[in-house]
């Protein structure tokens, strides 16, 4: 009875499953693809909900630098926890990736209805315009 508190929805991005309809994606997936939608959003971009998103796209050519890094967890953290309330965050981390441009951001959570944890790794573009 837990897990149908997590919902069932659309997949994103959109599919289609094994007989040709729309794939779905349920409870624990359902609350991860709705992780990726939030911090995949910038804020301001959905016109009829301008505080739905994550601020980490101001960021998008900040230098990779501890600054920057404190920024996008505190960034992650709080749109998260303003805007899913089926998970509680345990732990946010940012660090560089094996290029200059990226960085990884680390997060641990547990989902409510089932105590489950989880951990998803984002990673974020910096200087997406760089090298052309």
């Amino acid at each position: 009875m837990a897990k149908l508190f997590l919902g069932i929805g659309t997949q994103f991005p959109l599919g289609l499953n094994d007989t040709g309809q729309l794939a779905r994606a349920e409870y624990e997936a359902s609350v991860r693809e709705a992780i990726l939608v939030i911090l995949g959003t910038a804020k301001g971009e959905r016109v009829m909900r301008p505080d739905f998103g994550c601020g980490i796209h101001d960021l998008v050519f900040a230098p990779v630098s501890a600054t920057t890094f404190g920024r996008v967890v505190r960034d992650v953290r709080e749109s998260l926890l303003r805007l899913e309330p089926r998970i509680d965050v345990t732990r946010v981390d940012a660090k560089a990736g094996d290029t200059n441009n990226v960085l990884l951001i680390d997060i641990d959570y547990e989902v409510r209805a089932t105590n489950t944890a989880f951990n998803l790794v984002y990673p974020f573009y910096l200087q997406q315009g760089a090298g052309v």
